[in-house]
């Protein structure tokens, strides 16, 4: 059974099943997402895992472990000052959607163009700026040394466009956790060694960060205006993550 190939092939989609049921089990379980989060979790998970490649899904899985994670850290504090996007900080849907929108976009056109090289990579930068930004989020909000991103002036905490020192820190560590976990994929899919994959899996960690940093400013000048939510933020900032790889890449993908 062939397991390190991307697509349709029965390796690919005998781990993505299991991947899969594990999610609904644990989501289920930790209330990690809503019933509706749940559903759109599994649709995704099948495209990004047969479409692309068993440990994309693991990516994506990372992005949502660590994230819920860090959403329950210190949730009642959060949850006393406002800074909670839910009661009990499960995620639904619409958040599955704009953060792993993307993702299975990218999916679709490796499997399209039958190039799992180059979209392994695009993947991982999308993923890693999703992760980058939460942890960012629920992690910076209770630092109270905020300042605006396009002012550099001192703001109040969970504003759109603020950032910190552990904001900064957080987002940089998202990134590194995709990048590593990129490393590991490609190492799986194309039997090569840490060397052949580190340059990009840095890259991926590096616009992790990167993508964090568009998200503020897009926060800051647009939907504090209301001109974007904070869904069309989160999606707009990780395809800005897929186009600086794929330029990078410099590839016709």
């Amino acid at each position: 059974m062939d397991f390190a190939s991307g697509g349709f092939v029965s390796g690919n989609i005998a781990i993505t099943s299991l991947l899969i049921l594990g999610l609904i089990g644990a989501s289920s379980k930790a209330r990690i997402l809503d019933a509706k989060g749940i559903i759109a979790a599994a649709l995704l998970g099948f495209l990004v895992g047969c479409l692309g490649h068993w440990t994309w899904l693991l990516l994506l899985l990372a992005f949502l472990l660590s994230s819920h994670v860090a959403t329950k850290w210190r949730f009642d504090e959060k949850a006393a000052l406002g800074l909670s996007e839910s009661s009990d900080g499960h995620r639904g849907w619409i958040n599955v959607a704009a953060n792993g929108g993307m993702p299975a976009l990218v999916a679709i056109l490796a499997f399209a163009l039958d190039d799992w090289k180059n979209g392994l990579w695009m993947f991982g930068a999308s993923v890693a700026v999703a992760t980058s930004d939460t942890w960012a989020s629920e992690i910076g909000s209770l630092d109270n040394r905020v300042r605006m991103i396009t002012t550099m002036k001192p703001c109040k905490a969970g504003i759109n466009g603020g950032f910190s020192p552990n904001g900064q820190l957080a987002a940089a560590s998202g990134g590194l956790l995709i990048g590593l976990c990129s490393l590991i994929a490609g190492i799986i899919m194309f039997n090569n060694s840490v060397t052949d994959t580190a340059m990009n899996a840095a890259m991926v960690a590096g616009i992790g960060f990167l993508g964090c940093q568009i998200d503020s400013v897009l926060g800051a000048v647009l939907e504090n205006r209301g001109f974007l939510t904070k869904g069309s933020v989160n999606a707009i900032s990780i395809i800005s993550g897929v186009l600086i790889m794929w330029l990078y890449l410099g590839q016709p993908m």
